[in-house]
């Protein structure tokens, strides 16, 4: 058998009345996914990791979705970290739930203790505190949203949704790029 370095084209490139010009990527693939994990410290990168190889095995890889994944793992290892720290005593396990819809993805963090946290101001002299502040901010920044709520059992979610970034987004599509 022969080997070629030539591609092949495939038939959406070479078909007639198709637009020459680079085809848009394809969007993530929808679905949730539950990742369960014991309250403690080791539980925090586990679930990092676990989320961003979710992510990038839905199709979230490349310079397009580059940002949108660094914030959403910036965010599971603040609401991770927050249940870990602050639940453990009423909450043996924390559960992560990653959502991908058609046009957001929902990070949220479920955990047993019946306390609504409030995301503090920015004060230099406490040591930590600024987890929820911090998920807030990047939130609102990317254009998503962010809320704590009760869950039927009497624990808490606390939850952030980031919408996803429009076909052709990204530094490859910068429109001020003169190249």
């Amino acid at each position: 058998m022969e080997q070629t370095d030539k591609a092949v084209p495939d038939a959406a490139s070479w078909w007639p009345g198709r637009a020459p010009g680079p085809r848009p990527a394809p969007a993530p693939e929808t679905g949730v996914w539950r990742f369960s994990a014991l309250s403690h410290e080791a539980s925090v990168p586990r679930t990092r990791h676990a989320v961003r190889d979710r992510l990038l095995a839905q199709g979230m890889a490349g310079e397009r979705y580059q940002e949108l994944v660094d914030d959403l793992l910036l965010i599971v290892s603040e609401l991770v970290s927050n249940a870990v720290t602050h639940a453990a005593v009423l909450s043996p396990e924390v559960v992560c739930e990653l959502a991908i819809g058609a046009d957001r993805v929902r990070i949220s963090v479920v955990d047993g203790h019946p306390y609504r946290p409030k995301a503090q101001e920015n004060d230099p002299a406490r040591p930590g505190g600024r987890g929820l502040l911090l998920v807030k901010s990047i939130t609102l920044q990317a254009g998503g949203e962010c809320d704590v709520e009760r869950t039927e059992d009497g624990g808490k979610v606390i939850w952030a949704s980031l919408p996803l970034p429009a076909a052709g987004a990204g530094p490859e599509a910068d429109p001020d790029d003169d190249n």
